[in-house]
């Protein structure tokens, strides 16, 4: 995996951007030596996407297990 810094990035950013569409590598990108951010190909964050929805759809099923919270509560509980 590549790594630019910001500046080098900016200067280099068209040839950059062909690296990961078209050869599919990853850059990341550092501002004063520190990973910030990172290209990558949209495949990869395709994946990256299914991945977060999968944990996601995990999450509201684990929630829907639990015992329902009452509008009637909610309201009390907000003064209204």
């Amino acid at each position: 995996m590549e790594t630019r810094g910001t500046t080098q990035a900016r200067d280099e950013f068209a040839d950059l951007v062909n690296a990961v569409a078209y050869r599919g590598e990853r850059v990341v990108l550092t501002r004063r030596g520190k990973a910030i951010a990172a290209l990558v190909p949209v495949d990869d964050l395709e994946v990256l996407e299914a991945a977060e929805d999968h944990a996601d759809i995990a999450a509201a099923k684990k929630v829907r297990r639990e015992e329902p919270i009452r509008w009637a509560d909610v309201k009390a509980d907000l003064g209204l």
